[in-house]
């Protein structure tokens, strides 16, 4: 399987938000053709909730640093997506 063992080498910790959701989308294929052996499978799903764990600790990072700015811009109410105040006086 072509540049797996490339992946693999690279740490987890290592990795930016794109990079990791990428790999973690070819897992995920991967883990649902249901052609890979048990050990291998096991080893893939460790690796994809490492991946996973990655993602998630780099958007909560993004996302306080957006609220950072937003506060400095004198805005303390976070984004929300869906609400809307349109019809606020």
């Amino acid at each position: 399987m072509r540049g797996l063992m490339t992946e693999d080498a690279k740490s987890v910790d290592e990795m930016g938000f794109e990079e990791a959701l990428d790999e973690l989308e070819r897992i995920v294929e991967e883990l649902e053709s249901g052609q890979v052996e048990l050990d291998r499978m096991v080893d893939r799903f460790e690796r994809a909730m490492g991946l996973r764990k990655r993602c998630a600790h780099l958007l909560a990072e993004a996302e306080t640093k957006i609220e950072q700015l937003v506060d400095e811009e004198g805005s303390t109410e976070p984004f929300s997506p869906g609400d809307t105040n349109d019809d606020q006086s």
